[in-house]
This record gives C-alpha cells, sequence and structure tokens, in this order.
C-alpha cells in the first residue's frame, strides 16, 4: 500500500493564524487509529472526522480498510465492488476551506481507484468509479462541524449510506 499520509502539517502562516490549519502528521494519526484498530478494519464502521483538512485520518482509515477488502474479497469483483462502496460511504469528513474538501476528496478517491484497478486490471468499471465519486463528493463537505452549517450557512446535510439486503 503506498503511503499517502502527506507529512506537511502547514500550507502557510496565513491559513494557521486564519483558521488554525494544523494538520495532523503521520505518527499520530496512526498512533490515534491504533487505539481503535478493530474499528478501522471493519469494512462498514463509519468515521466522521470533523475537522478534515486534506484528509489525513480519513486516507489512513481507508488504507486500513481497503487491506481487508482486498483480503476478503479481492478475487470477487461483484463482492469487491459492493463492499468498496460500503468502505467509501463510511468516510465522512467535514472541513472549513474548499480547497481541502476538494482534496481530501481527491485524495481517497485515487487511493481506492489505483487500489482497484491493480486487482481488476481490465475489468474496471467505470460507472462504479463515478459512483464512489458522488458518494464522496456528499460524505466530504465544506463547511463548520462545531455550528453544522455549511459555507453558505445552511444546516450540512450528511447521507447516511447502507446496503439493502435480501
Amino acid at each position: 500500500m503506498v503511503n499517502t499520509v502527506s507529512n506537511n502539517q502547514i500550507k502557510s502562516k496565513h491559513r494557521v493564524s486564519n483558521h488554525g490549519e494544523v494538520f495532523t502528521h503521520e505518527r499520530e494519526v496512526n498512533g490515534m487509529l491504533d487505539l481503535v484498530k478493530n474499528e478501522t478494519e471493519r469494512l462498514d464502521s463509519r468515521f466522521l472526522e470533523p475537522a478534515c483538512g486534506t484528509g489525513n485520518f480519513l486516507v489512513e482509515v481507508l488504507n486500513r480498510k481497503l487491506l481487508v477488502l482486498k483480503q476478503k474479497y479481492g478475487k470477487s469483483q461483484p463482492e469487491y465492488e459492493k463492499y468498496g462502496v460500503i468502505v467509501i460511504s463510511s468516510l465522512y469528513g467535514i472541513d472549513l476551506l474548499e480547497d481541502n474538501v476538494e482534496e481530501c476528496r481527491g485524495r481517497l478517491l485515487e487511493i481506492f481507484e489505483k487500489e482497484y484497478r491493480a486487482i481488476f486490471k481490465h475489468d474496471v468499471n467505470n460507472k462504479y468509479v463515478d459512483v464512489l465519486k458522488f458518494i464522496l463528493s456528499k460524505n466530504i463537505v465544506c463547511g463548520d462541524a462545531l455550528t453544522m452549517k455549511g459555507n453558505n450557512g445552511k444546516p450540512l446535510i450528511l447521507s447516511e449510506w447502507s446496503m439493502p439486503y435480501n
């Protein structure tokens, strides 16, 4: 698995003073997630990062879940895709800054898509990737987690995704 956690802790002094933006270093991310290791390995356990920045916590949660997903369903594309939706739909993030939200979404999609393409080289379903992108557009949002309002002043709405059972 490629290390995709960003270790740059600040983008600029201006952003630190105006928004309190300081990113969590990889060692702290892993140390904290190790405290809830079992949850990071459950494909359906939900994670909300209320100040997600560019996604350092969510990226590591995704990496851990992708290992489990590959072990359990890497031989069956339909099962992998089904549980892959569950994995992506379990990740939620809120950030004040739109560029962070876009970068977080992009990082998560890139990591998932890279792994998906590596496993199912010639059978990649591009519509499936579009579904994942759509879910991330609803799950990683711009706003203030303290007030639960978007930058437009309207309440933040986070969708709860679940699989229909027969």
